[in-house]
């Protein structure tokens, strides 16, 4: 089962933020309210207002700032890491090991990979907290709610097959350094690696196109205008993962 949830992990990915976009289950239970403002965003802008005072402005450009600094982190966090796992293997639909364990203890230990295990799986959810502001209510928590989960089933999936792969080694490297929450110095020492930086700027198109869209459409305070650059940076990611490919 593992298997097949990674292998179908962006499929999953895609249709549940499409579910949290369109909210569908809202053309029968009514749960969120209707109107130009009624997406995260604008509700809890003037939840906010409301409970300190502070402008709805204000409130708006609270809210964006959180979602730039989470769109942005997130991109940095995926691109770091795939920076050093290389694009062939974030693209993979199979479970395997960074390194050749042949050669090493198959345990990749640059870059982020010193400081938490899974950089991968942390940016996406960052990435996640900045699209909720522009989702229904309804959608928001279902979204943040279902990548979660599958986030943590991926994490589960694959350190059960890398404990069964690599052993000992990998159970003390999971000793060290987190799963998720960074830390601040790297928990192990590098082996060095290279980072292929271009591969992984390309690689992550997606990621840097929805944080390059708040952080410049987004004071336009228009939620349909970020959607559309959504899809955008979703087009752009796929014609750069096909010139990606054609380098290889």
């Amino acid at each position: 089962m593992s298997q097949l949830v990674f292998r179908y992990r962006y499929a999953l990915h895609f249709v549940v933020y499409i579910l949290g976009f369109t909210a569908p289950w809202n053309l029968g239970l009514h749960l969120d309210p209707r109107g130009p403002n009624a997406h995260v965003w604008g509700i809890l802008a003037a939840n906010l207002s409301q409970l300190d005072g502070a402008s709805l402005l204000a409130s708006f450009n609270v809210l964006l700032a959180l979602a730039i600094v989470f769109a942005l982190s997130g991109a940095w966090l995926r691109t770091w890491g795939a920076a050093y796992i290389g694009r062939e293997i974030v693209g993979s639909s199979s479970m395997h090991t960074a390194t050749d364990p042949a050669q090493d203890d198959g345990i990749l230990k640059d870059g982020p990979f010193a400081h938490l295990r899974n950089p991968l799986y942390a940016g996406t959810f960052l990435h996640t907290l900045a699209l909720a502001l522009l989702m229904p209510r309804s959608g928001a928590i279902f979204t943040i709610a279902a990548i979660g989960l599958l986030q943590l089933w991926l994490i589960r999936g694959e350190e059960t097959f890398l404990s069964a792969t690599l052993g000992t080694p990998y159970a003390a490297y999971c000793k060290l350094v987190p799963r998720l929450w960074p830390a601040l110095k790297a928990r192990i020492a590098s082996t060095n690696r290279k980072p292929r930086w271009v591969q992984a700027i390309l690689g992550e198109t997606y990621f840097w196109g929805v944080a390059l869209s708040f952080a410049v459409a987004g004071w336009q305070y228009n939620a349909m205008l970020l959607i559309k650059c959504v899809i955008v940076s979703v087009g752009a990611a796929l014609v750069a993962r096909a010139s990606v490919g054609k380098s290889r």
